[in-house]
């Protein structure tokens, strides 16, 4: 068994199933993890309240506050804690739905703990700055709008648009190299994830930074190619 490192990221994993919840919990710690668990949304916000955790595993079929309900909750609430999903909907509109509210990801259950161990891994990494790339501009401006690289901050104006990791990480490759136009599969960053879950993020993503999302000025499509940010 790993030893858990105090300075590994804390995962809160949130699941009805008392069997499920146990089995993840015991997998993340034995790799290092440090782990928390509660059984249903409510518990999860009280465990929020003590803690600060650095990623959520969450259910998206409980009783009470779904999965889906809670993360829409959590980003109107401007917490913009990393989230995977797990479903037992294989469905394509039900995982879109989950990133369409605010998810980082998603897995379809039954999954194998290596790849959910991945993906933890993925959301974590895009967190973090890798100092080793070529380096970016610190500031990309666009209209009202400031884009801070390291810090993966949103300004307009004076205030602060909340964003999620994964929005952030969509920011960043469009504002590496302003102007650039990047595709799909590069905003996939390597991830299993459709073309129509990209579009649905990059919606996303306009919502907070178009007047009219249906007619953008900055974050504009490049048919057959991708996406390009239009910097003044």
């Amino acid at each position: 068994m790993s030893q858990i490192d105090e300075n590994m990221p804390h995962i809160l994993i949130i699941d009805d199933d008392t069997r499920i919840r146990e089995l993840l919990r015991k997998y993340l710690s034995d790799n290092g993890y440090r782990t928390s668990t509660a059984e249903n949304a409510q518990q999860a916000q009280k465990k929020m309240q003590l803690f600060e955790f650095d990623l959520l595993v969450l259910d998206v079929m409980m009783p009470g506050i779904t999965g889906l309900e809670f993360t829409e909750k959590l980003r109107k609430d401007e917490n913009t804690v990393p989230i995977l999903l797990l479903t037992a909907r294989a469905e394509v509109e039900h995982r879109i739905e989950g990133l369409g509210v605010g998810a980082d990801d998603y897995l379809p259950k039954p999954f194998e703990p290596k790849e959910l161990l991945l993906r933890i891994q993925n959301i974590l990494r895009r967190s973090v700055v890798d100092e080793t790339l070529i380096e970016p501009p610190e500031e990309v401006q666009f209209g009202d709008f400031t884009f801070r690289y390291a810090r993966g901050e949103l300004m307009q104006n004076d205030s602060r648009v909340t964003l999620t990791t994964r929005e952030i990480e969509v920011l960043r490759c469009l504002t590496s190299e302003p102007g650039r136009i990047v595709s799909r599969t590069e905003l996939a960053d390597g991830e299993d994830i459709s073309e129509r879950a990209i579009d649905v993020q990059v919606n996303r993503l306009r919502r907070k930074i178009e007047s009219n999302p249906r007619d953008p000025i900055y974050l504009q499509t490049v048919r057959g190619s991708g996406y390009v940010l239009r910097t003044d």
